[in-house]
């Protein structure tokens, strides 16, 4: 069989785990990647479940764990900073890691760059799909045809965009924003993330590993929210937060300061179907999950999904039906689990909070 070329936009957690897989299995994978390099910074994520199995098939989990954060505990405070509870986080008792998502995906890329090529500081502008393949147009290099199309590229993915049409039609906001950006000094706690939560917000100091980071994460309804205007960001945060005390006036500084926040709306992406033709989404392009730290894991056990429905299914079309239906078993309860998930973690009463809290120093490994 000849082998078949597949671009692959994107090379974060799910692009580079794509085609580690696709070239062991006698795929010729090309990444096209907007940003000029991996990106250096970046939220903790957790990599878990079925993702921990594709690691060690990878032969990655020693690397992953080497660049590890050293969390074990959340401290949740209240509004004065003062402990309400302690809870034993995943990475303590064994059954996750977690890490910088930069990181995560940096040793990804790593994995797979001898057998990948990647065009990096690039991305595409058209694509022309009939039934023997895809033109690709991109912005700098030259025209070229490939064999099948995976957009890997994020909640704001342009592959989607520009076969499914206009982002709005699929992104649906759940009112929920996050920002996060270095802390830019020493945490007193290494091994403790710090939660302040009031009514409907949550600020947290993150030790990270190297580099501590601040997040924000909360409920708000934005009128004309543009995700690449860092000073809209900046004014919306602290807009949300300037009546705060503890350490909050100190952390709204640094935002104003900041020249790499990271600020985006909190979104779950609603498609039919995952594929048209040629062309199929990946990760955050097709079922983004990006509040609790699910999306990497469920990137990776997807993009594993896929690899393995391709090599073993030569009709493309039968391969993307199968890695849709299996994938969406995974990523539809925690889909639907979401308003829980986001009341536990932001509460939007005073009630709401209370109850959380008390949960939470009941919990087993709660203190």
């Amino acid at each position: 069989m000849t082998t078949r070329s597949v671009l692959i936009s994107g090379a974060g957690v799910a692009g580079s785990t794509l085609a580690f897989w696709l070239a062991r299995n006698g795929f010729q994978p090309t990444v096209v990647e907007r940003s000029a390099g991996q990106r250096s910074s970046g939220s903790p994520v957790d990599v878990r479940g079925p993702a921990l199995l594709v690691a060690e098939a990878m032969g990655v989990l020693p690397s992953l764990r080497a660049v590890a954060t050293r969390t074990r505990r959340m401290r949740l405070l209240n509004a004065a900073g003062r402990r309400v509870a302690t809870v034993a986080m995943g990475a303590a008792r064994g059954d996750e890691i977690e890490i910088p998502r930069a990181d995560l995906a940096d040793v990804l890329y790593r994995a797979a760059r001898d057998d990948t090529e990647f065009l990096f500081d690039d991305t595409i502008t058209e694509l022309r799909q009939d039934e023997d393949g895809v033109d690709v147009t991109f912005d700098r290099a030259a025209p070229r045809r490939f064999d099948l199309v995976i957009g890997a590229d994020g909640l704001h993915s342009a592959v989607r965009r520009l076969v499914f049409g206009p982002e709005y039609d699929f992104v649906r906001p759940t009112g929920i924003y996050v920002a996060t950006t270095p802390l830019g000094e020493p945490v007193d706690h290494p091994h403790d993330v710090l939660i302040q939560n009031t009514p409907g917000r949550l600020v947290c100091i993150h030790p990270s590993r190297d580099k501590a980071m601040v997040a924000f994460i909360f409920r708000s309804e934005v009128k004309g929210f543009d995700h690449r205007d860092l000073d809209q960001h900046k004014r919306i945060v602290t807009e949300a937060h300037a009546d705060l005390g503890w350490r909050v006036p100190q952390l709204l500084a640094q935002v104003q300061a900041a020249d790499d926040l990271f600020f985006d709306a909190v979104s779950q992406v609603d498609l039919p179907t995952w594929s048209r033709g040629r062309i199929t989404l990946l990760g955050d392009a097709s079922s983004s999950l990006s509040l609790l730290g699910d999306g990497s894991s469920l990137a990776i056990a997807g993009a594993h999904i896929l690899a393995t429905a391709l090599t073993g299914q030569p009709d493309h079309a039968a391969a993307f039906r199968q890695y849709e239906t299996t994938h969406r078993a995974l990523v539809t309860p925690k889909q639907r689990g979401f308003n829980r998930a986001a009341a536990l973690l932001v509460p939007k009463t005073r009630f709401g909070l209370a109850t959380r809290n008390l949960v939470a120093r009941l919990w087993p490994g709660g203190i």
